[in-house]
């Protein structure tokens, strides 16, 4: 995998550094240009592409036979207020109802199955984020989608889920680094800025992530649009202003790179979303993060937006903006991750109707 990337040209290389969405249920012409164009290394549904079992495990095949280097074929689904497969099966249940690990990891069992049935070979889960009882009452959108209510529940919890996830053949991918538990505000809209200060966001939020990386278990981990004021860590752009930690060296590479030595891949959240457009253009951001040591960089809405990172980035790398070496390293992680993915699954009508009895059961279980 690592020759067959690192011998693209250097268009095809650009593209690797992109997760995208496409905008509807079928490969149309539209998705079929714009595979074509950027070559991405991943592509994200939502609900909005998720509407017949069938019809999706159509569309993620024919993505797969139109990218000439393997791709991510990934999704949000978590459960709860997460759930882009309620369409397809009985809605699954959320983080914060699961009541022993044992019963997320069966939720990462079913979930895995359902997947790989449909086609898919990642899941951008499980969140990690630290919601304790106090930070329960921010309105960050986060309540329902947290494990547990202290940070050992979160990384025992979250921790069979995606031991259970990668075990079925689904690559997992923890989030939303460095940590949102705390956040007072949704990124989707606003910039979130966390005031802890340097013990609790260390002995809290980090936490999970230090477990995780001390048993080699996560390969790709998403990082949050947030900015931290009171950390040594926190930098300021340009015109003073508070930088988000997906557009932060200081974060994505002094501090999960070096000082917590992750060395898989590191992704950031959705670059389209109000955190980062109300104060970057997305071509800037997107330069912005590689240069931070992004990666992979999610862009899943504006078509016009996908093309215009593209060629940000692509042209900032033929003017020397960008080094090519730094782009080589990306592509050296992803092509280490890809090498972890698996074949779908038969697709199984039947079987699917069976795992969505399972989660009913699952749910009978936890009221």
């Amino acid at each position: 995998m690592l020759n067959k990337i690192l011998s693209l040209p250097l268009e095809q290389k650009i593209g690797q550094l992109f997760f995208i969405g496409i905008a509807g249920t079928e490969f149309d012409d539209a998705a079929r240009a714009l595979i074509e164009e950027i070559r991405p290394a991943g592509i994200c549904l939502f609900a909005r592409n998720i509407r017949e079992a069938a019809n999706t495990r159509k569309l993620l095949d024919s993505i797969r036979d139109a990218s000439p280097v393997a791709p991510f074929l990934s999704l949000d689904q978590e459960g709860g207020l997460v759930d882009r497969l309620r369409r397809l099966i009985e809605p699954m249940p959320p983080a914060n109802a699961l009541k022993t690990p044992e019963q997320a990891a069966r939720l990462a069992q079913i979930t895995a199955e359902v997947l790989r049935i449909l086609g898919f070979n990642m899941d951008f889960a499980p969140v990690v984020d630290v919601v304790t009882e106090e930070r329960g009452k921010f309105s960050n959108g986060l309540f329902s989608r947290a494990y547990g209510k202290s940070k050992e529940e979160v990384f025992e919890f979250s921790s069979l889920y995606l031991d259970a996830l990668q075990a079925g053949g689904i690559l997992g991918s923890i989030k939303h680094f460095p940590g949102l538990g705390a956040t007072e505000v949704d990124s989707h809209e606003e910039l979130p800025v966390v005031k802890l200060d340097f013990e609790e966001f260390e002995a809290t939020d980090l936490y999970p992530y230090k477990e995780f990386f001390l048993i080699e278990q996560a390969h790709a981990v998403m990082i949050a649009h947030a900015a931290f004021p009171n950390l040594d860590l926190q930098e300021r752009d340009q015109n003073g202003k508070l930088l988000p930690s997906s557009l932060s060296f200081n974060f994505t590479t002094k501090l999960l790179r070096t000082r917590l030595g992750f060395d898989g891949l590191a992704l950031t959240d959705d670059l389209e979303m109000g955190a980062i457009l109300k104060n970057y253009g997305i071509g800037e951001a997107c330069k912005m993060a590689v240069n931070a040591g992004q990666d992979q960089l999610l862009i899943c809405n504006d078509q016009n937006a996908i093309r215009e990172g593209y060629r940000a980035v692509l042209d900032s790398v033929k003017k020397g903006e960008i080094e090519e070496s730094r782009v080589d390293k990306s592509l050296q992680r992803i092509a280490s991750v890809k090498n972890l993915m698996h074949p779908p699954l038969d697709f199984d009508a039947e079987r699917l109707d069976e795992l969505s009895k399972e989660i009913s059961d699952l749910k009978a279980q936890i009221k």
